[in-house]
């Protein structure tokens, strides 16, 4: 198998589980849902003032809800010996990082999908320029979820995994809040040629970090 084919094998596997326990459903969409319902409670709509933060509040939703989907992709790994079994696969390690990173890809803008219609609804915000919309929420959603697969592969043997990540992922993907929550602001006001910069931004993070994990990954999954 080549590179791709191993990937998808490794993304398929562990969308597989996540389909069979439900967690995402279950667990984090409900959270981000949640979190964005204590925002509109906290805020005073009558004011406008969730239709102006309504892109950085979505954006911290995302972001945390991400920290969960990182730490629940690495806790399936560590039970019952199946991380052995995957050094031991024979997979390509690169690959072993592209499809868990791909995976969590995939499971984040399917809870980025559903967010932004509760954006819509609680925040009154009316969602303009679509394409940069997207494309900062694909680019953001990849480095993000790259980033967490690095940092998630490196803490996965350690008792305190579950505060290891947000500790170290939080300010490491503070470009990527940074570069979103304006993107998103430029496309939701209709000037979507100021959101081109920052999604240029989102872009080079996303690629940096998607290939400092394909070539460290492998040291990372012997190490830990």
């Amino acid at each position: 198998m080549n590179l791709v084919q191993e990937a998808s094998l490794v993304a398929e596997k562990d969308l597989r589980i996540e389909l069979r326990s439900r967690v995402t459903v279950q667990q984090i969409l409900p959270f981000g849902l949640v979190v964005l319902l204590l925002f509109a409670f906290a805020l005073d709509p009558d004011r406008g003032v969730l239709r102006d933060v309504a892109p950085g509040l979505f954006w911290i939703t995302a972001l945390l809800a991400a920290l969960l989907a990182v730490s629940r992709s690495f806790a399936i790994e560590v039970e019952h010996g199946a991380r052995d079994g995957l050094r031991l696969s024979g997979l390509d390690p690169a690959a072993i990082f592209l499809g868990k990173a791909a995976a969590v890809t995939i499971e984040l803008l399917v809870l980025e999908t559903v967010l932004s219609v509760g954006v819509v609804v609680l925040f009154d915000v009316a969602l303009n320029a679509v394409l940069p919309l997207v494309l900062a929420a694909v680019l953001a959603t990849v480095g993000v979820a790259a980033t967490g697969t690095l940092y998630g592969a490196l803490v996965a043997s350690s008792g305190t995994r579950e505060t290891l990540v947000p500790l170290l992922l939080l300010p490491v993907v503070s470009p990527v809040l940074l570069g979103a929550t304006r993107g998103w602001e430029a496309a939701i006001d209709g000037v979507p040629s100021e959101a081109w910069p920052w999604i240029g931004l989102l872009a080079v993070f996303a690629v940096l970090y998607t290939s400092i994990g394909t070539l460290a990954f492998g040291t990372l999954l012997e190490d830990a």
